[in-house]
């Protein structure tokens, strides 16, 4: 196995007992961006030299006692809407033409007091209004798309091109990518991440998160992200409580499947798959519990509601001064924004108190729902619609964004992990949705079930 194709688990282990440099791992890295990414796209940028000399200065730290975790020494990669200082932060649109970050992002900030070596910055759908990242092709078959909008971060983890990168995710851009690449994606809860110096699409909507290759990795960066940042309004000053390391045993967890919304007009191969993962859960002591998606007719009315005139608040002034430089599909999109009266806004806002309220109610009854992740594999790049056998046409954005925008609407976390594969062996994703906080308990039911799983943890395509 090559240096790249470890884990972060695995290679902070492998760094701390000295059978790794993070010059090695490094080189390894950038050595595979060298091989592959020309066809993949994953990166904006790849800062070889400054990644090599960070590289050096965590080996000389390390061997002289001063390791400061497991991300000490670890390349890694940011979606390029998050700004690190003296890079531009492009968010892959010509509107950020000659745009440099004068100070780092909260994210970027704790990750290199962490000792991440930061390598590249990862392609979004323009923006992130988007859930294909076309400029960037799927890891497992670059005839498909790569998900979005944290395209370019989730084939860069699944492709061997970063050990773990950041993401955003507004209505699933860190899982949808995640769960189409077959790697694991966490969207934290609402104000757990700081999202100081993050390109916002929806203020909202919106969280920052990693991509990884185990739910273990996932849980090691979170744990480097979290905390109160008061330049956040939205920044929660609340204690996290922490992984209590019991992942063999899921006695007395509720799981909730859902009777609605989250099996409906959903590929036979994802429904049979995440059933299948279900089932695996309750082998290892959970309690399945039948419960009902509250308000799911109202869900994609609501999040286009809240988003939509966000977005287009935020672009407000580049749109009316150079609208050519957008792409037709998101100038379309924040042009339809200001037709929206300010009445729908205000009718999302209060769609989205009152599930709220219910979920709440919900996770009364249950400690986590088990759900797809999106309702089909990644379609082929040219693909625009996906027609379902009740006839019924939706577009893919609308598709892929279907399942996983309800923990956004409500703020809950929620884990994407990789279940199988279907037919063309492209990934199939799970969503295990948690209570606000509930952090923890998504972890542990994650590493039960990657654990004892067939599929183990994401592995590099050769």
């Amino acid at each position: 196995m090559e240096p790249h194709e470890l884990t972060l688990a695995a290679a902070a282990d492998a760094i701390a007992g000295g059978q790794l440099s993070p010059v090695e791992l490094t080189r390894s890295t950038l050595g595979r961006i060298e091989a592959v990414d020309g066809r993949l796209g994953a990166y904006v940028v790849v800062v070889a030299d400054a990644a090599l000399r960070a590289a050096e200065q965590a080996e000389r730290d390390i061997a002289a006692g001063r390791r400061r975790g497991p991300l000490h020494g670890i390349p890694m990669a940011l979606k390029d809407l998050i700004d690190v200082a003296g890079m531009p932060t492009t968010a892959s649109s010509r509107v950020r033409d000659g745009h440099v970050a004068t100070h780092d992002s909260a994210v970027a900030a704790k990750l290199a007091d962490a000792g991440a070596i930061l390598v590249g910055k990862t392609h979004t759908h323009e923006f992130a209004y988007g859930l294909t990242t076309p400029q960037t092709r799927n890891a497992r078959n670059p005839d498909r798309v790569a998900g979005g909008s944290s395209g370019g971060s989730g084939v860069a983890v699944a492709a061997g091109l970063a050990t773990f990168a950041l993401g955003t995710d507004t209505g699933g851009s860190i899982r949808v990518p995640a769960a189409l690449n077959g790697v694991v994606g966490l969207k934290p809860t609402y104000g757990l991440v700081s999202r100081h110096g993050v390109t916002s699409l929806s203020w909202s909507l919106d969280h920052v998160g990693p991509i990884t290759r185990t739910v273990e990795d996932a849980g090691l960066v979170l744990a480097a992200l979290v905390g109160h940042d008061p330049r956040d309004p939205a920044s929660l000053d609340v204690p996290v409580p922490p992984d209590d390391g019991a992942h063999d045993d899921l006695s007395g967890l509720r799981v909730g499947v859902p009777r609605n919304h989250y099996f409906e007009r959903v590929a036979p191969e994802v429904a049979d798959a995440v059933v299948r993962a279900t089932a695996r859960l309750v082998e290892l002591g959970a309690r399945p519990v039948e419960v009902d998606i509250p308000l799911a007719r109202y869900i994609q009315a609501t999040h286009w509601g809240l988003m939509v005139p966000e977005a287009t608040a935020y672009h407000e002034r580049a749109l009316r001064s150079t609208p050519e430089l957008y792409g037709p599909d998101v100038r379309a999109l924040l042009q339809a924004g200001e037709l929206l009266h300010v009445g729908d806004y205000l009718r999302a806002q209060r769609a989205r108190t009152l599930m709220r309220q219910e979920w709440a109610r919900l996770f009364d009854a249950v400690d986590l729902i088990a759900a797809p992740t999106v309702t089909s594999t990644a379609v082929h790049r040219d693909q625009r619609a996906v027609e379902w056998p009740d006839g019924t046409v939706e577009g893919v954005p609308d598709t892929y964004v279907r399942l996983s925008s309800p923990a956004n609407i409500v703020g809950a976390p929620a884990l994407s992990l990789p279940v199988g594969v279907d037919g063309d062996g492209l990934p199939i994703g799970m969503q295990l949705i948690g209570r606000p906080l509930g952090e923890a308990t998504l972890l542990r039911v994650g590493r039960a079930y990657e654990a004892t799983s067939e599929e183990g943890p994401a592995r590099v395509p050769r």
